[in-house]
């Protein structure tokens, strides 16, 4: 399956290479920095290249491309999870997934990348099951195998990896029981100069932090489920009763991990939590443009948009920005042309807005179009998709465990056209 894995940063230069089956010449990585090159954006880089011999399968996340090298015929989605795994695995380990954080790491990351793909198969891409396998790196832990010679690999196989539930160890006490999920919604948008929604969309996920002692067994109902289109589940959960229920029952892996994933793309179903109001323009023979922007919530619920963040790539003929904020501060690179504005939290009361003027060079003509906006935002204790969990219940065991439900709803691509 997976033969070699390469680590790329945003230089360009493979920091990291891991080999399986054989060894792969770093020349394959030659076709995908061609198709670096060819991308406008780091982001827009297929994720899938054939090349003669081999197939490049690659992921990027906090600025590092994880590409993977595939000979044989595989789903692609199939390697794009396990990458996404991969990431996810450092950053549990490392607390983030840096270039540094690897370098510093690199013995560890060597030891989890051969735990979790055996011959180049996933086999251990449970948290859980990993931390038994091999330990966390701690600075004592470090300084003592620094002294020993010793390593971070466990001396006994987790006691999980032979039972019907692999995901989760067996004895695990805690003092304080406790479980709580983050229902977390990512909307992305395209509203166009009018006001009217072009396309919405939700990417939304169930994060869990579950400290039980024992082996509980877990229900979760939603008050609206039928809202969850295109779910995705952890391996924990009994699929066959969501079918037929509509209720999540699942045995619990023991710390985080992440429930589900669903995806809402009806767009009668996506509100949208603020509204643009602009006047962008610029006059034919004139060196000066107008710019005008005020933001204000929409279908909130009565919750605060919080952590505003206003981008926009300005026509390459506007040589400076003169404006004056209402609320935060503003910054506009002459070079790049991107003006940037952190609004903060928005005040119904008093909506924020940039208003000002934009010089153009002398003698420019009048720019084709009118550049978009961009917004960053979060709202706490609000699913912007209408879901909400109805209840949460435990079995198999007599304690009572304290239960906690967050809400959360933030800007993926949120993009208004002027």
């Amino acid at each position: 399956m997976i033969h070699s894995l390469f680590l790329v940063n945003a230089s360009g230069d493979i920091f990291l290479e891991k080999h399986w089956k054989s060894v792969v010449s770093r020349s394959v990585c030659d076709y995908f920095f061609e198709a670096v090159e060819r991308a406008t954006e780091p982001e827009n880089v297929p994720p899938v290249i054939p090349t003669p011999h081999h197939c490049l399968i690659n992921v990027l996340r906090q600025r590092i491309y994880f590409v993977a090298v595939i000979q044989s015929e595989v789903p692609p989605l199939f390697v794009i999870e396990f990458l996404h795994r991969v990431v996810d695995t450092f950053q549990d380990y490392f607390g983030v997934c840096t270039e540094a954080a690897v370098k510093d790491n690199v013995v560890v990351v060597y030891e989890l990348l051969e735990e979790m793909l055996d011959n180049g198969f996933p086999l251990a891409t449970e948290s859980n099951i990993l931390k038994e396998l091999i330990k966390p790196p701690t600075i004592l832990r470090t300084v003592v195998n620094t002294i020993t010679g010793s390593t971070n690999v466990g001396e006994q196989l987790p006691t999980g990896q032979l039972s019907v539930v692999p995901w989760r160890r067996t004895g695990v006490k805690y003092t304080n029981n406790e479980a709580y999920f983050d229902v977390v919604e990512e909307i992305d948008a395209i509203i166009d100069k009018s006001g009217s929604t072009i396309t919405a969309e939700i990417q939304g996920v169930i994060d869990a932090c579950v400290k039980l002692t024992g082996m509980p067994d877990l229900t979760l109902s939603f008050m609206n489920p039928r809202l969850l289109d295109d779910v995705s589940f952890h391996p924990c959960v009994r699929f066959k009763r969501w079918e037929a229920e509509r209720i999540l029952s699942f045995v619990p892996p023991d710390g985080n991990f992440r429930l589900l994933s669903y995806h809402v793309s009806s767009q009668n179903l996506v509100a949208i939590p603020v509204y643009v109001k602009h006047n962008i323009s610029f006059r034919e023979g004139s060196s000066q443009g107008r710019f005008e922007l005020t933001l204000g919530p929409k279908q909130t619920m009565g919750k605060a948009v919080e952590s505003v963040l206003v981008s926009s790539q300005l026509p390459r003929g506007v040589l400076n920005a003169n404006l004056s904020p209402s609320q935060g501060t503003y910054t506009f690179d002459p070079v790049t042309k991107l003006l940037s504005w952190d609004v903060g939290k928005i005040n119904p009361q008093k909506l924020p807005s940039l208003k000002g003027s934009m010089s153009l060079q002398t003698g420019a003509s009048k720019p084709d179009e009118n550049p978009t906006i961009n917004l960053q935002f979060k709202i706490q204790q609000l699913a912007v998709s209408g879901l909400k969990v109805n209840r949460l219940d435990m079995y198999g065991e007599k304690y009572k465990p304290f239960k906690g439900i967050k809400y959360m709803t933030k800007a993926g691509k949120f993009q208004v056209r002027t």
